[in-house]
């Protein structure tokens, strides 16, 4: 039986440092209507209600950014998710920022409790950070640091408000109480732009991290084998793609923190298909399409389109 896919459209940016990834989503479905396909006409979807005002609001924490409202998105994306899961739809999960993955992450552990979840993470950074130790203050960059439950604060740098510490708990329970994932059930692909708390927690942790170099010179299919060995014991797996993995020099611009060195597109279409095909993946996200940074028109969007189209098309609805 083919799955039902369901596309939940979430056009929050308030994670994130730079603004303009709210209109990620349409600049995607501006993409596929230049390429004369019906991709949006095809499924059913549902709009996120959002609170992207909120950048206009005096910030009452540096080291946290918005996090009231950022706590306010998450379980709503994690709400959606839920609701989705429950209803028997595939969702694929369209979003702004990437600490919108927090409410996905908690929706999904919400639908299967007593599942073991394995998350891949397809990024330039780890996203490991907590209040207590983000140089930047974004939130952006910290929601597997939400999802394990671990603030690191072996490398604290900041002191955080009681408030922001409150909401920070928030977010860490989101959807049900507790760590979602646990960090052997973590793997990093294109992970090339870290802080060294991260760094030390990658150590701590062992979270592997496949980078674009080693996949280059292993083979791509024997190092996703590898990381599928790695989770076998996942009953369940949850995709996240930020577009920042893909090489910037290569694709794009449009994104908000752009690294270069990253992979192409085929390379992330690979790996996804390769993870699909395992028949464990309950959910996919794409995060961090910014078409106001974008250098060369709206490409950085329709190469996420080109990823999109491909997974749904070729190989998430063939699927039996």
């Amino acid at each position: 039986m083919e799955p039902i896919i369901k596309l939940i459209k979430n056009r929050s940016d308030i994670g994130a440092g730079t603004r303009g990834s709210d209109m990620g989503v349409d600049a995607i479905e501006i993409a596929a209507i230049n390429q004369n396909s019906d991709y949006f006409n095809r499924f059913e979807f549902e709009d996120v209600e959002t609170h992207n005002e909120s950048i206009y609001d005096k910030d009452r924490s540096t080291f946290a950014k918005r996090i009231e409202h950022v706590v306010e998105q998450c379980t709503r994306v994690c709400s959606a998710v839920k609701e989705n899961l429950e209803s028997h739809f595939f969702p694929i999960v369209l979003s702004g920022d990437h600490s919108s993955a927090l409410g996905t992450i908690s929706g999904i552990k919400t639908v299967y409790p007593d599942q073991t979840l394995g998350v891949i993470w397809i990024d330039a950074h780890a996203d490991l950070h907590s209040p207590y130790t983000s140089p930047s203050g974004n939130i952006h960059g910290m929601p597997l640091a939400a999802a394990l439950a671990d603030d690191n604060l072996g490398c604290q740098i900041n002191e955080i408000a009681p408030e922001t510490q409150e909401y920070w708990e928030k977010m860490k329970n989101i959807g049900c109480k507790g760590a979602k994932i646990s960090a052997e059930n973590l793997v990093y692909f294109g992970v090339r732009d870290t802080q060294e708390a991260e760094n030390k927690q990658i150590e701590k942790l062992e979270i592997k991290n496949y980078k674009v170099d080693e996949i280059r010179y292993r083979g791509l299919k024997t190092c996703v084998k590898e990381a599928l060995e790695k989770l076998s014991h996942c009953e369940i797996l949850y995709i996240s793609f930020d577009v920042d993995s893909m090489d910037c020099d290569l694709i794009s611009y449009g994104t908000g923190t752009p690294v270069a060195r990253g992979f192409d597109q085929y390379e992330i279409i690979a790996i996804i298909d390769q993870i699909i095909e395992t028949n464990k993946v309950v959910c996919i996200e794409f995060v961090e399409v910014n078409p106001l940074l974008d250098n060369k028109g709206n490409k950085m969007a329709e190469t996420a389109f080109e990823v999109l189209e491909h997974i749904t098309t070729t190989v998430l609805l063939p699927l039996e």
